[in-house]
């Protein structure tokens, strides 16, 4: 009987995680295509970004790169793509990060910083899958405008 009971748990655990996985498609690892962006030097640039699924149906997207003094930076983030701010950790910039959804390959993003917006941009993969496009314009911490766009391809 007791086994029975553990079986019976397992499988309604495993039934319950498969409806709320998230199964996307920019899921995986991303590395940066320098020569194919148009980056802003006072950006820096995120040379690897990891999108992968969590618990409850969340994303959690970790970046990794350099800031643009030239020193290593790291940021995560974990949420879902239904347009609701989520907190960021460890970017100096903005430390909260909303994606609505557009489409399966479309996504659009706000930054912001203490409320208040402070970039937007969009996501978009590549028919095949195999890339990605960033596009994002904003204010930097210095108040000065910036647009850039990032390719990544899939690793």
């Amino acid at each position: 009987m007791r086994t029975k009971t553990i079986i019976a748990s397992l499988g309604l655990f495993l039934a319950v995680g498969a409806l709320y996985a998230t199964d996307h498609p920019m899921e995986g690892t991303w590395k940066l295509n320098e020569s194919k962006s148009k980056l802003s030097p006072d950006t820096g640039k995120n040379t690897t970004v990891t999108y992968e699924d969590t618990v409850m149906g969340k994303v959690k997207v970790t970046v990794d790169g350099t800031g643009p003094d030239g020193k290593p930076s790291h940021n995560e983030w974990k949420g879902k793509f239904d347009g609701k701010d989520y907190p960021v950790t460890g970017d100096p910039n903005f430390d909260a990060r909303s994606y609505t959804k557009v489409n399966d390959r479309t996504l659009n993003m706000t930054l912001k910083k203490g409320g208040k917006v402070v970039g937007t941009g969009q996501v978009t993969l590549s028919a095949d899958g195999k890339q990605r496009t960033v596009k994002i314009s904003g204010t930097n911490a210095k108040g000065k405008k910036y647009k850039s766009t990032a390719l990544y391809d899939k690793a």
